[in-house]
């Protein structure tokens, strides 16, 4: 693994209002997370996962404490600078998959890089590479209401991976499957960490988090006893 995290939380407190409207959503809050790793996230509703994965996907800025995304401290960037790195470093994977339905598989995971300015030849090459990592390359050509909801799942999870993209933020991305396709969602990202990207995965589901490497538990905004629980990810791997 990198000796440089792709994320750090370094003190994250993020409180949304003020005085005496103020709330406390998150924090504070450290930990980190490393090129190849698959850090699980739970706690019960309102504990701050969602507010935890804003922030690292620099959609949302901390009240106090910093940032860092592949090594730049978020505090000190623009909004361009934000918005780049969103595009080329960040990738989202939610329980709303957000396909368009009016394009293919392949446009579908092609169209992040489209919209960096990538032309769509260069774009269709990489989307097709990212479909191959997820097993999808023979149904590229159908539109996400031709696929089960685990393949859709799977063609999420490609266009959060496409390009050079190093971290896939994903909320719950097994929440609507069965069990079968969430195993084989938990497969894929598995891999993909295994092959040396990262990814930080909201769950409530204890089996899925037994791919992680690690499971940090978040309760009221803080991180519960202990911080975190270390995993061999032997049980994900070996399933």
């Amino acid at each position: 693994m990198s000796a440089q995290p792709i994320l750090a939380f370094d003190a994250v407190t993020r409180v949304h209002g003020a005085g005496p409207n103020a709330v406390r959503a998150l924090g504070p809050v450290s930990f980190a997370v490393s090129a190849g790793e698959l850090v699980a996230v739970m706690g019960p509703s309102g504990a701050g996962k969602s507010t935890l994965l804003a922030i690292a996907g620099a959609l949302d800025r901390p009240s106090e404490g910093r940032v860092l995304l592949a090594g730049e401290d978020l505090a000190t960037r623009t909004h361009a600078q934000l918005a780049r790195l969103r595009r080329r470093v960040v990738g989202y994977v939610f329980q709303e998959l957000n396909l368009l339905p009016g394009l293919t598989a392949l446009e579908n995971v092609a169209l992040p890089l489209e919209l960096d300015g990538l032309s769509i030849a260069r774009a269709r090459d990489q989307a097709q590479a990212a479909l191959q990592r997820v097993r999808l390359t023979a149904l590229a050509e159908r539109f996400p209401d031709e696929l089960s909801g685990g393949e859709q799942q799977r063609v999420a999870i490609a266009r959060a991976f496409v390009g050079e993209r190093s971290l896939l933020l994903a909320d719950e991305p097994t929440g609507a499957l069965d069990s079968l396709n969430g195993e084989l969602v938990m497969r894929m990202l598995r891999e993909q960490c295994d092959g040396g990207r990262s990814a930080v995965l909201v769950t409530h589901d204890a089996t899925h988090a037994a791919w992680a490497d690690r499971v940090l538990y978040l309760r009221d905004g803080r991180l519960g006893a202990g911080g975190e629980v270390s995993l061999s990810g032997a049980a994900g791997r070996g399933a």
